[in-house]
């Protein structure tokens, strides 16, 4: 298999040498210093690319122009100093994934695999923010749950708030094998592969889709 191009956009040197250390029979690293290198490399027909925050002279999070930057791409928002904040809003603006600057070669590959392969890349703790506000923020449909027995009903709709298993398993006096158990049957019964996507249905947000999510260990 032919190594896949990746554009790893920085004008920091230090950290090009630390990405350009990926794996080469995999990933085929190519530099990048703006985003206009990004929208050439979308034009050659490539997409997947990791991104540096600190890259001088980067529009805002919320500013609009970052739909037509990010359309088509598969970017990794890479961050020197990473914070559940900027992640969503990197994430909300369009990015793939998002991660420390600063992680190992083997991480950051680790990440693109995800990505490459149409998932999202993001820390646990960010995981957990997001779920919380999407139990803010939204209605959990009435039907969600149809197919589940009463205990995975109730280990999915403590997972989908971002509660852990060692806690669901005290909760509910059971083992943590036990909920493991509960949830890969509440998963394969609602066509969701983790925890964002079952509290993104839980909550009437999305249907169950294909495309997956990575929690970075």
């Amino acid at each position: 298999m032919k190594p896949t191009p990746v554009l790893l956009i920085t004008h920091d040197e230090l950290l090009w040498q630390q990405w350009r250390n990926l794996d080469g029979t995999r990933w085929l690293p190519a530099r990048g210093r703006t985003l206009a290198d990004l929208a050439r490399w979308r034009g050659q027909g490539r997409s997947l690319a990791i991104l540096d925050s600190d890259l001088p002279r980067l529009p805002g999070w919320h500013d609009a122009s970052w739909a037509a930057v990010l359309d088509g791409a598969q970017v990794i928002v890479a961050s020197p100093r990473p914070t559940d904040e900027q992640g969503t809003q990197a994430l909300g603006a369009g990015a793939a994934g998002y991660c420390h600057a600063y992680a190992s070669p083997a991480a950051l590959a680790q990440a693109l695999e995800v990505v490459a392969s149409g998932g999202i890349w993001m820390g646990r703790s960010l995981v957990t923010r997001l779920l919380r506000l999407v139990e803010e923020r939204a209605q959990p449909p009435a039907s969600w749950n149809l197919g589940l027995t009463e205990r995975e009903d109730m280990i999915a709709r403590r997972a989908a708030t971002g509660q852990a298993n060692a806690s669901i398993a005290s909760d509910l006096g059971i083992t943590e094998r036990t909920v493991k158990a509960h949830l890969s049957a509440v998963f394969d019964k609602l066509g969701v592969s983790d925890r964002l996507q079952l509290a993104l249905l839980v909550h009437g947000i999305s249907a169950p889709q294909e495309r997956r999510s990575k929690v970075a260990s």
